[in-house]
C-alpha cells in the first residue's frame, strides 16, 4: 500500500486499538505500549501488502498476535492508592492524563481494576474509561441498569479496599510449585495431561485449591497475579473436571499428593515387605513347577537373528519379566473388598477421557531412606482389548519405547492386536512388519515374498486355560499372606486417607482397594525385590522395547 494510505488507515484504527488494549492490559502503561506495538506492526505489514481484502480482520489479527506476546510477560505485584484520587480524572475526557502525578494514580487504579471480577471490570472500564452511559452498558451486557449501578458501587468499595493496602505477598508468588509427577487411573482421551498442566500457572491454581475452595480473587491473591490471568485457566480446568465449582469458588477435583518423608517411608516399607513375601514365592513356583514349558506360553524373544529353519527358543528370564507383574496385578481380586466402583469416582472429560487424575508435589529437601524405591518412567499396567484378546503392558525405567511411551499405548494396542490376528489368518504387508519390528514386537528374517519368516518377541498366553493356571498361582500365594498383607496395609491406609481432603477421600479409598493388585508401586517392588536378590536378571538391550508386554485372552 501507499505510505499515505497506510498512515490514514492506522490513524483511523488508533482509538479502537487503544480500547482493545485497555480492556486486556493490567495497567494503562502496558495498554499504551501494546497499542504502539500493534500500530507499528500493522504499519510495517501494510507497507508490504496490496491485497488486504478485510482491513478490520487484518488489524485485529495483528492485535491478537501482539496480545499473545504481552500475555507471556509475568504478572507484577500490585500496590494501591485511593480511587477518589482518580475516579473523576478518568471520567473527564479533558483531563491531563500525561501529567506525572495523574499517570501514577491511573497506573495504580488500573492495577487494582485487574482484581475486580470479570463483569465488574467490563462495567468499570466502559463507564470510567470509555465514558459510556449506564443505560448503554446495561443494554450491551443484557442486565438491568440497577445491576450496573450496584456493580459500580461495589467495585468502588472493592477498589478502595485494595488501594488502601499493599497486595499481600504470598509464598506461591515467590516459590511456585511444580508437579513432581502426574498420571491417570483409567482411559486417556484425545488430550494428554501435559496439555492441561502445561503451565506453572495451571499447576499452581490447582495446588492452591487442593484442600479448600477459593474464589478467583483469592486464588489470584495467593499466586500474586491478576485475576485476568486466573479466570481463563480456571474456566479451562473446570471444563475438563480438574476443578470443581462451589458457588463462586473452586476446589481441586483430583488428588494432589504432598507426602511427608514419614508417609513415604511407611509406604516403602509396606511394599518392600509385601513384595518380598509374594514375589519370591511366585518366582520359585514358576521356575520349579515346569509351567514355563507349557506349550501355550509363546515367546520367540531372542537377541540372535531369527533362524530360517528352527523355531526360536524363548528366554526364560524375559518371560518372567512379563509373567511376574502380570500375575501380581491379575490375582487376588476375590480376597479384597471392592465396595467402591470406578464409575463412583472417575470423571468423564470432554475429550473422551474417563479417569481419575493424581499429581504429586515433593519437597526437594525431603530426606528418604537409602533403600527407598523410586518410580522412574513408570506407566501402567495398561490394557486394551478387541473382544478376544488384550494387550497388557507396563512401561518402566527398564523399557525403551521412546516416543511410543504411555500416551501412544491405546492406539498402538488396537493395531498390534489386529496385526497379530491377521498374521495367522492372512498376510501382513512389508510396511506392517516394519511397523511392528520398529517397536520391538516382531523380528523378521529372509526376503519378503508376501510373508516374512518372523517371530513375535512378546509373551503370548495362547489359551484361557494357561491364563487361569498362572493367575491361580498368584491367588494361592496372596491367600497365604492375606493376614500379613492386611496388617501391612492398615497403618498406611489410615495415614494416607488423613492426608487427603475430605471431598476427595472416596477417590483415595477406591484406589486403596487395589493395593497389592493392579498397583504400580507393588509391581515395581516385586521387580526390585527379585533384581536385588539376583533371581531376575536385567533385560538385554534388544529386549527392552518388548519388555513386560503380553497378549492374553480376554
Amino acid at each position: 500500500m501507499d505510505r499515505i494510505d497506510v498512515e490514514k488507515t492506522i490513524t483511523e484504527y488508533l482509538k479502537p486499538i487503544f480500547g482493545f488494549a485497555m480492556k486486556r492490559c493490567k495497567n494503562i502503561h502496558d495498554a499504551e505500549d501494546l497499542s504502539q506495538e500493534i500500530a507499528i506492526r500493522a504499519f510495517r505489514a501494510l507497507l508490504k501488502k496490496d491485497d488486504v481484502a478485510d482491513m478490520g480482520k487484518f488489524i485485529w489479527t495483528v492485535a491478537h498476535n501482539a496480545l499473545n506476546n504481552y500475555y507471556r510477560d509475568a504478572a507484577k505485584s500490585m500496590i494501591g492508592v485511593s480511587i477518589d484520587e482518580v475516579a473523576e480524572l478518568i471520567a473527564d475526557p479533558c483531563s491531563e492524563l500525561n501529567a506525572d502525578d495523574n499517570r501514577d494514580a491511573i497506573y495504580r487504579l488500573q492495577n487494582e481494576i485487574a482484581y475486580l471480577s470479570k463483569l465488574q471490570r467490563r462495567i468499570v472500564i466502559a463507564y470510567y474509561f470509555e465514558n459510556r452511559k449506564q443505560a448503554d452498558i446495561a443494554s450491551e451486557l443484557g442486565i438491568p441498569i440497577g445491576t450496573v449501578k450496584w456493580h459500580l458501587f461495589e467495585a468502588k468499595k472493592e477498589l478502595k479496599r485494595g488501594m488502601d493496602k499493599m497486595r499481600k505477598t504470598s509464598e506461591l508468588k515467590f516459590n511456585p510449585i511444580k508437579f513432581h509427577s502426574y498420571g491417570i487411573n483409567g482411559s486417556a482421551g484425545k488430550m494428554s495431561l501435559s496439555e492441561f498442566f502445561r503451565s506453572t500457572l495451571a499447576q499452581n491454581i490447582c495446588y492452591c485449591v487442593r484442600n479448600t475452595a477459593k474464589s478467583i480473587n483469592e486464588i489470584a491473591d495467593d499466586l500474586g497475579v491478576s485475576p485476568v490471568y486466573v479466570e481463563t485457566e480456571v474456566e479451562y480446568l473446570e471444563e475438563y473436571g480438574f476443578l470443581q465449582a462451589k458457588k463462586d469458588k473452586y476446589v481441586a477435583g483430583f488428588i494432589i499428593n504432598e507426602p511427608t518423608a514419614e508417609l513415604l517411608t511407611i509406604q516403602n516399607e509396606m511394599y518392600k515387605r509385601a513384595a518380598e513375601l509374594f514375589a519370591n514365592d511366585l518366582y520359585d513356583e514358576l521356575t520349579s513347577s515346569g509351567i514355563l514349558d507349557d506349550p501355550d506360553i509363546w515367546c520367540g524373544q531372542t537377541d540372535a537373528p531369527i533362524s530360517l529353519t528352527e523355531s526360536p527358543k524363548a528366554d526364560r528370564n524375559f518371560i518372567l519379566w512379563s509373567l511376574i507383574p502380570y500375575i501380581a496385578a491379575s490375582s487376588g481380586e476375590k480376597l479384597f473388598n471392592d465396595g467402591i466402583s470406578f464409575e463412583d469416582v472417575a470423571t468423564l472429560r470432554p475429550d473422551g477421557a474417563h479417569n481419575i487424575v493424581h499429581a504429586s508435589v515433593i519437597s526437594d529437601e525431603m530426606i528418604l531412606p537409602e533403600d527407598y524405591v523410586y518410580m522412574k518412567n513408570w506407566c501402567g499396567p495398561m490394557w486394551n482389548g478387541n473382544g478376544e484378546r488384550i494387550l497388557w503392558q507396563i512401561d518402566s525405567e527398564w523399557s525403551d519405547r521412546g516416543e511410543y511411551h504411555g500416551f501412544q499405548y491405546s492406539e498402538d494396542a488396537k493395531r498390534i492386536l489386529s496385526l497379530y490376528e491377521r498374521e495367522f489368518e492372512d498376510r501382513l504387508s512389508k510396511d506392517e512388519y516394519a511397523w511392528l519390528a520398529e517397536r520391538g514386537y516382531v523380528k523378521t528374517n529372509g526376503d519378503y515374498d508376501g510373508h516374512f519368516k518372523s517371530a513375535w518377541q512378546i509373551v503370548v498366553l495362547a489359551s484361557k486355560e494357561i491364563q487361569d493356571k498362572l493367575i491361580a498361582i498368584g491367588e494361592r500365594i496372596k491367600a497365604k499372606y492375606q493376614v500379613e498383607f492386611e496388617a501391612l496395609k492398615a497403618p498406611y491406609a489410615e495415614a494416607v486417607l488423613e492426608s487427603v481432603p475430605a471431598h476427595l477421600r472416596k477417590i483415595k479409598a477406591y484406589e486403596l482397594q487395589f493395593v497389592f493388585r493392579t498397583d504400580g508401586w507393588f509391581l515395581l517392588h516385586c521387580i526390585k525385590a527379585l533384581l536385588n536378590n539376583g533371581k531376575l536378571k536385567e533385560p538385554t538391550e534388544g529386549q527392552r522395547k518388548a519388555l513386560m508386554t503380553l497378549i492374553v485372552p480376554n
